[in-house]
């Protein structure tokens, strides 16, 4: 039989009753012919009290220990889900990570997806059961540990069950009922896409969109899953949701299909850097090795031989960058004069397919920010995609302004 994964986040399992709504769903799908692979995440607030509990437990925490604490949530949930299915006389079994086996790297806390072997799962479908529930976001290591991938890891989970078994389709079910051309909550002219290419969304999910994890969206990309993005609490039909899928799936699409926007950013200069050769690897380098996401770089025009250096960052990893830059002034390895953070900008970036045969693009957008007053900081592109960085406060006047001039309440 066909396989069909489905992944259901904390909010479509947050208690009983909707444990049963989301049964229901893997019912339908189950009549329909499929054998089917439920990924569950814990019930909706769960992970963040266990990880509390952990903090209090033991502030400086061992992290296998933390791995074993944390991925119970998931059992609790795969548990109810299949005695819920078994109640609807649907044959249905509970697996943790460890069962199946799906093996990861021994990087507790952020494990990597090494191997999902299929005999297990296949050998009990070929027995009769029609659905595995599976507990996301945990694995096993070599050593035998739990292991966990990271906060929304059960995307991934779900989107690395879909590629070991040629999944049909990995529906992705959560709170929102697709992806949107921006946040709702922001612009009230943001519409909903049918259909969304594997590139763009990966740079929505990277530059701020919360509806898929980043690290599912490259899996889904690398191994060609096609994702489906809808709502527990919508009508099920098969056109509900946001479909993810190859570029060439996509008959035609507008030049910019969505406007992101990161609001936790910081701007970081370095002032009065030795101009010559090394000296990016001299900033760069360090600012690795201590966990900094850089994101956007910028450099002047040097002068007396010097140069001033601007990257950003996440503002909550400000002073670990600054440490890392003071650590390394110290040592010799960098000279500056200053390092001056701003802490106060937000993130804003422009998403599309199109812009890879489309001029003007940037024009545009420069223009409508101009327009409206707005001052950019710094600019950052690639080819399907154009971000600035602007004082915090004109973030949401950003992202309407150019959801308007990109003209994205249109469909296709």
């Amino acid at each position: 039989m066909p396989v069909l994964v489905m992944k259901f986040g904390g909010t479509s399992v947050a208690n009983l009753d909707r444990i049963r709504r989301a049964a229901k769903r893997v019912g339908v799908e189950v009549a329909k012919g499929y054998d089917v692979i439920v990924i569950v995440s814990a019930m909706s607030g769960k992970t963040n009290e266990l990880v509390g509990w952990v903090n209090e437990t033991s502030p400086m925490y061992d992290a296998r220990e933390y791995d074993a604490v944390v991925s119970s949530g998931e059992n609790v949930t795969a548990g109810l889900m299949a005695l819920t299915l078994q109640e609807m006389e649907i044959p249905a079994r509970s697996w943790q990570g460890w069962q199946v086996p799906l093996k990861t790297s021994s990087a507790h806390g952020a494990a990597r997806i090494e191997e999902i072997p299929t005999d297990n799962l296949n050998s009990k479908f070929a027995e009769g059961m029609r659905v595995a529930v599976v507990a996301g976001f945990q694995g096993i290591s070599e050593e035998g540990r739990i292991t966990t991938l990271g906060r929304g890891g059960s995307d991934t989970t779900a989107v690395a069950f879909a590629a070991a078994f040629d999944a049909e389709r990995c529906d992705i079910y959560t709170d929102v009922d697709g992806v949107y051309t921006t946040d709702p909550r922001i612009c009230e002219k943001a519409r909903k896409l049918d259909k969304i290419a594997f590139e763009e969304m990966l740079e929505l999910a990277s530059l701020g969109a919360k509806v898929l994890q980043t690290r599912s969206v490259e899996l889904a990309m690398r191994y060609k899953v096609k994702l489906r993005v809808l709502s527990s609490f919508e009508e099920q039909t098969d056109t509900a949701g946001t479909l993810v899928c190859a570029e060439e799936d996509i008959m035609e699409s507008n030049v910019v299909s969505g406007i992101a926007y990161s609001r936790d950013e910081a701007k970081m200069t370095l002032v009065s850097v030795e101009d010559k050769p090394g000296i990016a690897a001299a900033i760069f380098g360090p600012l690795s090795d201590a966990g900094v996401n850089v994101d956007m770089i910028i450099q002047n025009i040097a002068e007396n031989g010097v140069t001033d250096m601007t990257f950003s960052c996440p503002t909550d990893q400000v002073g670990r960058a600054k440490k890392a830059l003071e650590t390394a002034k110290e040592k010799g390895v960098l000279n500056f004069q200053e390092l001056v953070a701003d802490t106060n900008v937000a993130k804003i970036s422009a998403v599309g397919i199109g812009m890879r045969s489309q001029s003007g693009v940037a024009a545009k957008m420069f223009k409508t920010l101009s327009d409206e007053g707005v001052n950019i900081k710094v600019i950052a592109t690639s080819e399907i995609k154009i971000s600035v960085l602007v004082d915090r406060k004109y973030m949401e006047l950003a992202v309407q302004a150019l959801h308007d001039a990109f003209e994205l309440e249109k469909a296709d």
